[in-house]
């Protein structure tokens, strides 16, 4: 579950303080797809990286899955990022110099995952990358790059899969591929699924829509597709 009570976040920018977000209070169950939507400038990855503990809100508590997260240490931080949350960037954010397989391997290292290579290698063929391991991101198109993200955010297996924008940079067919993935993540291992996007097919898709404006809640709607098992695919335009 990710609980906000109160969060707000300014910045200062030319000498003077900035409100990004107002006193923002929500509540996200367990298992739940969730979109944030809203204009430019509305706060959307803001609260989307203090979710992920990214950056600290000026005031207010983030809870995690009961963990408070405003609370912790910057190594009990990370520690918690790496069991508990995958983060998925609109630009990929993946390391250059590493292969899709190393890129994947990472988190699993890091936590010190058994059978780690073999876990890595699966993941790629599930996100339909297994001809692809030994390529670095350069030699990658933006849609295999993105899948290798998602694969790399749910390396651990996280709770919750947090994605910001991660079709921004896709056209309209390989981001939809990349939203199948996710949502099948979601579905199949009932895993808490918060992105921002400013695609409002996209959003209604989720079980839940946020609205963001001027850094305030504007609106909370639940969608009619309650039930993860008819999670459309974004592919043929179907309910699976």
């Amino acid at each position: 579950m990710i609980l906000l009570q109160n969060v707000s976040m300014t910045l200062r920018a030319a000498g003077r303080p900035v409100d990004i977000l107002k006193a923002i209070s929500l509540e996200i169950p367990a298992q739940q797809s969730v979109a944030i939507v809203g204009p430019s400038g509305s706060g959307k990855s803001t609260l989307l990286g203090l979710m992920a503990g990214l950056d600290r809100p000026t005031s207010g508590t983030i809870m995690l899955d009961g963990t408070n997260i405003t609370t912790l240490s910057e190594k009990q931080l990370a520690r918690f990022r790496l069991r508990h949350i995958g983060y998925i960037f609109q630009s990929f954010h993946l390391i250059p110099t590493l292969t899709a397989l190393e890129n994947v391997l990472v988190p699993l290292e890091l936590s010190e995952a058994r059978h780690a290579a073999q876990r890595a290698a699966e993941l790629l063929k599930t996100v339909g990358l297994s001809d692809r391991m030994d390529h670095y991101p350069a030699q990658l198109s933006g849609g295999e790059q993105q899948r290798v993200a998602v694969a790399r955010a749910f390396a651990c297996h996280p709770p919750i899969l947090l994605a910001d924008e991660p079709t921004g940079n896709l056209d309209s067919a390989t981001g939809a591929q990349v939203i199948d993935l996710l949502l099948s993540f979601h579905r199949d291992f009932g895993t808490t699924l918060v992105l921002v996007t400013h695609d409002h097919t996209l959003a209604t898709a989720m079980q839940r829509v946020i609205g963001l404006r001027d850094g305030r809640l504007e609106s909370d709607s639940l969608s009619i597709m309650l039930d993860p098992a008819q999670s459309p695919s974004f592919c043929t335009g179907e309910a699976r």
